[in-house]
């Protein structure tokens, strides 16, 4: 198979599709793997270790595309990449189709078979290529937090963790999911007042467990939701409904109603965040202010630590590529129904349920594409 690495072209978004370990794997295994020039540098992985581990570079995105059947990605093709995109083509990536109509027709258009990362699940209902980067945001989220806090960023000027004598900055925490837990850790580790809300009682039961008395539970309804977000000085958004629109949990009347100065860190921005007043931001300008609350909306929030993303991404990813390389896309979902979740579009078809409904189109189950 031959395999193209691109390199990321979204604003401010210094990851890579693939290690110079995960170049190494491949080429081992017979298949050709075609490099971006310059694709490593948000990673400090330059063309010479690429070349090391077995890899072709190439001049630009053009001759990727061109050379590729296999693309692999980490962040949704831009418009001038989906435009290179033909029905030759796998493309494997975040998709995150849902809130964005246009990289759909795109993509339909295209003819290309697009596997989106974000849908995969495994035997336990999980998304295991989510996860790395859930973990990494989920961390994340408090950093940003943390420093949209500050009066300089035009936050309430508080310290998350607080010092003696003076009490900490409260923070909640929306869903308890990946994302959640790991803002939860590091929260509570840097001495924060943490709340986090809920739906499932297993989940709240859970992480009880683990956080202790430290961690306020809270089972997750209209009333509780609004009590909470008005009490809190930050507000992390971490819920998420695979591959479809992210629910509007915190209406702007809630907003208008919040502290001046409180922060709102809306780690579902990806699929159109669950804040009624988020849009997406940049690494250049992440955040903004609505009725006075800080609005942390970076859509790529992982590309902020591109080393650390990359290297777990890729562990994560890599089993996948490797299937798809020496099985061919239709035998490899043909065969795994949990990787089959993965497939958004093919032959022109949208094959992603939430995907369909959340844009009105026609939906075709990926079965049918692979006539199953």
């Amino acid at each position: 198979m031959r395999i193209g690495v691109p390199k990321e072209i979204k604003s401010q978004e210094h990851r890579v599709g693939l290690t110079p370990d995960g170049v190494r794997e491949l080429v081992g295994r017979g298949h050709e793997v075609m490099v971006e020039t310059q694709a490593g540098a948000g990673i400090e992985a330059s063309d010479a270790e690429y070349q090391a581990a077995g890899a072709q570079i190439l001049p630009d995105a053009a001759a990727v595309f061109a050379e590729s059947k296999l693309i692999v990605k980490v962040k949704e093709p831009q418009a001038e990449e989906r435009a290179r995109l033909t029905p030759e083509h796998v493309l494997f990536t975040y998709l995150h189709l849902a809130p964005d109509t246009a990289q759909t027709q795109d993509l339909i258009a295209s003819g290309a078979t697009c596997i989106a990362y974000e849908t995969i699940t495994d035997e336990n209902g999980g998304l295991p290529l989510l996860r790395p980067m859930s973990q990494v945001a989920g961390r994340l989220s408090i950093q940003a937090g943390a420093q949209a806090l500050e009066r300089e960023n035009r936050g309430r000027g508080l310290l998350l963790g607080g010092v003696p004598g003076v009490a900490p900055a409260r923070l909640a925490v929306i869903g308890g999911g990946v994302v959640g837990e790991n803002a939860i850790e590091m929260a509570l580790g840097m001495g924060a007042d943490v709340t986090v809300l809920d739906r499932s009682p297993a989940v709240l039961e859970r992480l009880s467990h683990r956080f202790g008395s430290a961690l306020k539970t809270v089972y997750s309804t209209d009333s509780s939701l609004e009590e909470t977000v008005l009490a809190s000085d930050a507000v992390v958004g971490a819920v998420l409904v695979a591959g479809a629109d992210a629910p509007k949990l915190v209406t702007r009347e809630m907003v208008s109603g919040m502290k001046n100065g409180a922060v709102l860190v809306d780690v579902a921005i990806d699929q159109g965040g669950c804040f009624e007043t988020s849009k997406a931001t940049t690494h250049a300008e992440p955040t903004y202010t609505v009725d006075g609350v800080v609005h942390y909306c970076v859509a790529n929030m992982p590309g902020a630590v591109p080393r650390t993303s990359t290297f777990a991404l890729t562990n994560a990813t890599l089993p996948y590529v490797i299937r798809l390389a020496e099985q061919g896309w239709r035998r490899a979902l043909a065969d795994d129904p949990q990787f089959r979740d993965g497939l958004n579009v093919a032959d022109g078809k949208v094959t992603c349920a939430p995907v369909a409904e959340s844009q009105s189109l026609e939906y075709v189950p990926a079965e049918t594409v692979l006539g199953l």
